[in-house]
């Protein structure tokens, strides 16, 4: 008798890039996905990016995904993404060169 054995699937979670341009806005949105690779997550990650914009008004998929395995199972205060940069600013610079430019459609 042979044993077969099912890939290990693992959770991703995955940031893809949305252009809404009739908004003037990019939108960054991390969702989470079980698969048995980084490519597997991306791909489907893509899938449901391109579904999101085709559900809305004047917005495409931009064609950026960034994936992170996580190394625990999803639940509270689980970290489901990361992204390390490489970078000489000093942490005020850095923050505002990308995370504070006064463009970020935030709620008070």
């Amino acid at each position: 008798m042979t044993e077969t054995t099912t890939p290990h699937h693992a959770w991703f979670a995955v940031r893809c890039v949305v252009h809404h341009s009739g908004l003037g806005v990019y939108e960054e949105r991390v969702t989470l996905w079980q698969a048995v690779s980084f490519d597997d997550a991306i791909g489907l990650a893509e899938d449901d990016a391109r579904d999101y914009s085709q559900g809305l008004n004047s917005a495409s998929y931009a064609g950026l995904a960034q994936a992170y395995e996580l190394y625990d199972q999803p639940g509270h205060g689980a970290e489901i993404f990361s992204l390390m940069r490489k970078s000489a600013l000093s942490p005020a610079e850095y923050l505002t060169a990308f995370f504070d430019t006064g463009s970020e459609r935030q709620h008070d």
